[in-house]
């Protein structure tokens, strides 16, 4: 990451926190050279687009928010439509009997490697939640399975397994995808309701 910009040095101990706003036009740019490095860090997105700021906008795009650290991006998620291409919608459907159009597909998530460790993905994650249920729609996901990383954050927040789904990438290329669906928010005056991963809460599909 640049360095911090005067003015903005903490107290000394205070931990930085990230700020989350909703993504501005402007900051395609500069989420498009954050890709890049994560891209060079970690090898995510694995195909490199040839528009890395169309990628961030897609057609199917509802919003996006940008997580912003010392004063610079340091991360971004996208919340979309579900579309025909999209697995977790579909798994989630079969899991739940629901209707795959009420679920939101949250993607295009990464954090810059230098602001790994302040919970960028976690807020960013979180706050992709709250607009999906204001919309009364439902969070999932699909991460590739070898993205061991990513998969970790989301069993640790208690995104739950739905399934790994092999899809084809290209004609030389087919992947396994894991399939994740948010927990249910909170009840402030009980538990959280069943979990979609089937009537009484179990989540029923075999390991990849």
């Amino acid at each position: 990451m640049p360095p911090m910009r005067p003015g903005t040095c903490p107290a000394p101990g205070a931990p930085l926190v990230p700020r989350i706003r909703p993504r501005a036009g402007a900051d395609l740019g500069p989420c498009a050279r954050l890709l890049a490095d994560v891209h060079a860090h970690d090898g995510y997105p694995a195909n490199w687009p040839d528009d890395p700021a169309g990628w961030l906008a897609p057609p199917a795009l509802l919003t996006a928010w940008v997580a912003e650290l010392n004063g610079h991006v340091a991360g971004h998620i996208g919340l979309s439509r579900s579309g025909t291409d999209d697995a977790a919608p579909a798994v989630w459907s079969e899991r739940t009997g629901g209707n795959a159009a009420a679920t939101a597909v949250v993607g295009r998530l990464f954090a810059a490697p230098a602001a790994r460790g302040h919970g960028v993905g976690a807020l960013l994650l979180g706050r992709a939640v709250e607009e999906a249920a204001e919309r009364g729609l439902h969070p999932v996901l699909d991460v590739l399975a070898s993205d061991t990383r990513a998969v970790a954050l989301y069993e640790r927040l208690g995104w739950h397994f739905l399934a790994a789904v092999r899809q084809r990438w290209s004609p030389d290329t087919t992947v396994t995808v894991r399939c994740y669906a948010a927990p249910p928010p909170r009840s402030p005056t009980g538990p959280a309701g069943p979990r979609p991963g089937g009537p009484d809460g179990r989540n029923t599909p075999s390991s990849p």
